[in-house]
């Protein structure tokens, strides 16, 4: 398989038919057509099968297939689009919080980010953190508030670290802490080895699932599928109840081939 990107197969992938120039009107519509038409997925990781982060398996996977994936390949596919585009994009790690306590000592860098320079300042670009993922750039700004179609988000700073959190039904959630220093492939190939195939990550035996569309959220943890509005408000939440409801809740709702038997799926995945 060939690393070079294929552009228009992405763009046709993510249903893009607008101008594409290295600008931030560009950087919006595609942020937002990416996660809505590639879900947040970790089927791989669950079910034992290696997750590959060169450019070539990562097309194969997200672009020719009706696949999904997790941070590192969803970033990956963003800023090989980004840079064939023209943009000026720099990736990052973050450290991840959602489930954290705040007095928590920081786990390790296991979450892909970008930061993505243009004339109107820094912009941070992140397609791929499944907890809450965001449906825009974020403008590299401290404490303000930043809202999208579906959130409102907040950078913040201490000592150096920053912090992206977004507001939910209780209140300010942290996502995850980065710094600006660039990684390289290779500290993306340590931490995807962890969160796939570690006991220690949430992946590899939990089935998690996000899509975000115009205007509702849709997450699968497990067995539960929950429809949210703006902010987390949940409208809809359900339990699926066998396999067939899973089979159909994957491609209808998240638009995903299942890369085998959906029993086998089924029957790793708790009530």
């Amino acid at each position: 398989m060939s690393n070079e990107f294929r552009l228009s197969n992405y763009l046709a992938r993510i249903g893009h038919g607008g101008p594409v120039r290295p600008d931030l009107a560009t950087l919006t519509a595609l942020h937002a057509a990416h996660v809505n038409a590639i879900p947040f997925e970790g089927l791989d990781p669950l079910l034992g099968r290696q997750v590959r982060l060169d450019l070539a398996s990562v097309q194969a996977k997200l672009v020719d297939s009706r696949r999904g994936g997790y941070c590192f390949e969803q970033n990956a596919l963003f800023k090989a689009a980004l840079e064939t585009i023209g943009f000026a994009v720099t990736g990052l790690s973050g450290r991840v919080r959602w489930m954290s306590p705040p007095e928590s000592p920081l786990g390790p860098k296991v979450h892909m980010l970008l930061k993505v320079d243009l004339p109107e300042g820094p912009h941070i670009a992140d397609v791929g953190f499944g907890a809450c993922v965001m449906d825009a750039p974020l403008r590299f700004k401290t404490e303000i508030e930043q809202p999208t179609a579906m959130g409102t988000f907040r950078l913040g700073e201490t000592n150096g670290l920053f912090s992206i959190s977004a507001r939910q039904p209780q209140g300010w959630r942290t996502m995850y802490v980065f710094d600006l220093e660039p990684q390289i492939q290779s500290d993306y190939e340590l931490g995807n080895y962890f969160t796939s195939t570690s006991s220690l990550a949430p992946f590899t035996s939990t089935l998690i699932l996000e899509r975000v569309d115009a205007d509702k959220r849709y997450k699968l943890a497990n067995r539960r599928l929950t429809i949210e509005a703006r902010e987390g408000e949940v409208r809809h939440e359900r339990t699926i109840d066998s396999a067939h409801d899973l089979g159909q809740v994957l491609q209808e709702t998240f638009n995903v081939e299942l890369p085998g038997p959906t029993d086998d799926v089924f029957g790793r995945i708790g009530g």
